[in-house]
């Protein structure tokens, strides 16, 4: 049988720490190749969760220009939610359908936040902190990279 979620995420962080340029794993019915074809690129936030500065994905809108000069100072005291995988960032569960979250709400431990699919699999980011939304930093149905800030909370 093919990996689990938990094991792709694992093998996605290992490249992203290793430098490795490519990891590709074959079993009877399942093939992952994972590829990077950039020079290492270090990010640095002042963020009170810690984070190991990782290298930045293939990407180049995993920033997002508009959101970062707005509240620079501010978001010394909010918490950064990202993405613990590579996919495509969704805001609600289908087309038509509410968004999970939106600026302004109130969130606690366990909520729903986002949908990021990857691989044809849809996987629910759930919360680990409770707070208020302070600003959602991906525009829905983006491609987003492991650890890219999707949310900013302030923490209650």
């Amino acid at each position: 049988m093919g990996m689990d979620i938990k094991q792709i995420q694992d093998l996605i962080k290992f490249v992203s720490k290793s430098g490795v340029n490519e990891v590709a794993i074959e079993e009877k019915d399942f093939k992952i190749t994972i590829k990077t074809n950039q020079e290492p690129t270090y990010v640095t936030a002042s963020v009170p969760v810690a984070a190991a500065p990782i290298a930045a994905a293939p990407q180049p809108t995993a920033v997002t220009p508009a959101a970062a000069p707005a509240a620079v100072s501010e978001d010394a005291n909010f918490i950064t939610i990202k993405s613990p995988m590579i996919g495509t960032f969704y805001r609600s569960a289908g087309p038509g359908k509410p968004s999970f979250v939106n600026a302004g709400d109130e969130i606690n431990t366990g909520n729903v936040l986002c949908i990021i699919e990857a691989m044809k699999l849809f996987n629910e980011i759930e919360s680990e902190v409770s707070g208020k939304i302070v600003k959602i930093l991906v525009e829905d149905a983006q491609p987003v990279e492991f650890d890219q800030p999707l949310f900013l909370v302030d923490p209650r």
